[in-house]
């Protein structure tokens, strides 16, 4: 079947259960107010994982750090694998501790128990020490990005979650951000401080998270799904309608969720065979998959993790220049990704990973001929033409895959698979980051600039899966883009909830929150 270009139009896109609602604008909404800035917090779980990637990328540059604990090439890969190798363990508990206790729970599991390795990381007197410290922080890292994500799109108002959701990945650099300018700071400093403050500093957006989180909401889905249905009508009526429960948008809401989660549950399993069972679920699961194998192997993982080998191959030496060009890409990189997650629903999600992924390849390539030059003919301007075309390849890879990496797998996912999908998105992305971060040190000692060939290959490779597999969903409620997959009777889902919505406003009357 040929990929299907077109999608719903802008008129479509306040359309919920075959009705049309007025435009809400969330700041202009006390409810949505208050729930967006609670959700805000939420969202910090990805910046812990910023911070992380930014922060060792930085201490690789720190030569206190380098004297203290003398990792050769392959521990260097060790020590930046090892938080994929606990994130893949908290993987298969992940799914299942969010739909057995609920997503606020998974969080507040996963930030203790990165707390825990944190506090390990700061403390650390040898090399062993620090691993296992860093194995803490990505279990715990991983059980709270498991449920993070989930309970944002959950709990968002239907016109804005794919923004919000969108935005949630791009926090990733809000944490990087912070970590490669604190480590720019520190490297100066004569003694183990220099990388203990940056180390330390990892546990601030926990604390954030840890300090709110006890005042965010359950995800209406989930109580739903548990049969705690008054719960859930709660919430929706207490942020998307200021405490009406009468309120007509709520009432369709509420009834779409009931009505898709029965038809869901009557037709899975329950088992982890559910997520290929159908044609549906299998297309789903390519798309999850390759996502997460995307989002970490085309390039980008060698900056994010080896800016300072990189650098260095470009005859760019000096610690201070390196964590300055690291500081101010995460910058750039924050600005783009941030201001794209607006663009989501107005743009589409399939032309913006068709121009990221094209975007990506080409400059890639520029970048490999320009390293050629650079290393091969001592050329300073080609060295320059590097660090200028990885921020270019960066926007372009912040146009799609920072922000929609999350949002678009999350949202693809129907309900009684979502936790599971995501953790098998997830489980991918863990499996590209430890081959990556093994790999690249070695590849870049051994072959050096050669390497880049291998990602032009698969950047290719990228865009033709992308061209041929990824659905557009934009204007599309979270229960309704089932019916991109073809596996779920939305149509019928739809005529249920206007019969039940219709007899319950005629029979309710009006509930106001005091």
């Amino acid at each position: 079947m040929a990929p299907a270009f077109s999608a719903p139009s802008g008129a479509v896109g306040n359309m919920l259960g075959g009705r049309e609602f007025p435009v809400v604008t969330w700041y202009k909404d006390p409810g949505l107010r208050h729930l967006y800035l609670l959700l805000g917090t939420v969202i910090m779980v990805s910046a812990t994982n910023g911070f992380d990637g930014s922060m060792m990328n930085g201490l690789q540059t720190v030569d206190n750090w380098k004297n203290y604990f003398t990792p050769s090439d392959s521990e260097r890969g060790l020590l930046n694998a090892i938080l994929s190798v606990g994130s893949m363990v908290a993987i298969p508990i992940s799914p299942w501790l969010a739909d057995w206790r609920g997503r606020r729970i998974a969080i507040i599991i996963g930030i203790i128990i990165m707390f825990i390795g944190v506090a390990l990381q700061s403390a650390s007197v040898n090399l062993g020490m620090f691993i296992a410290a860093r194995f803490l922080i990505g279990f715990g890292v991983s059980l709270a990005h498991g449920a993070a994500p989930l309970l944002v799109t959950e709990l968002a108002h239907f016109q804005h979650r794919a923004r919000i959701t969108s935005l949630y990945n791009t926090t990733w650099y809000l944490g990087s951000i912070v970590a490669a300018w604190t480590t720019y700071g520190t490297f100066r400093i004569e003694n183990t401080w220099s990388w203990r403050i940056p180390s330390i500093l990892q546990a601030a957006p926990a604390a954030i998270m840890l300090s709110c989180i006890w005042m965010v909401p359950e995800s209406p889905r989930w109580l739903i799904s548990r049969d705690r249905t008054e719960e859930a009508l709660h919430v929706l009526a207490k942020y998307h309608a200021n405490g009406d429960e009468a309120d007509e948008l709520v009432q369709f809401e509420f009834t779409e969720i009931q009505e898709t989660i029965r038809i869901e549950a009557a037709l899975g399993s329950g088992s982890i065979s559910e997520l290929w069972s159908t044609k549906g679920n299998r297309h789903r699961m390519l798309i999850c998959i390759f996502a997460g194998l995307f989002s970490q192997w085309s390039g980008n993982s060698l900056v994010s993790y080896y800016i300072g080998d990189i650098l260095t191959m470009i005859n760019i030496r000096d610690a201070g220049d390196q964590n300055l060009i690291n500081g101010v890409l995460n910058i750039w990189n924050m600005i783009v990704a941030g201001s794209m997650a607006f663009a989501v629903d107005r743009a589409g999600r399939r032309p913006l990973f068709l121009i990221s992924t094209a975007g990506m390849c080409t400059m890639f390539v520029c970048w490999t001929i320009a390293s050629k030059f650079a290393v091969e003919n001592d050329s300073k301007a080609a060295g320059r033409a590097v660090v200028a075309l990885i921020f270019l390849y960066y926007t372009f890879y912040n146009i799609a895959w920072s922000g929609l990496l999350i949002g678009y797998t999350v949202e693809i996912l129907p309900f009684e698979i979502r936790a599971r999908g995501m953790a098998v998105m997830f489980m991918f992305v863990n499996l590209a980051l430890f081959f990556n971060n093994y790999v690249n040190p070695v590849a870049l000692d051994k072959i050096g600039w050669k390497y880049y060939i291998v990602y032009d290959c698969w950047l290719a490779v990228e865009f033709l899966f992308v061209y041929f597999f990824f659905v557009e969903t934009r204007y599309t409620p979270l229960e309704e883009i089932a019916k991109y997959f073809g596996d779920v009777p939305i149509e019928k889902v739809i005529e249920n909830v206007e019969e039940k919505v219709a007899h319950t406003i005629e029979e309710k009357p009006v509930k106001k929150e005091a």
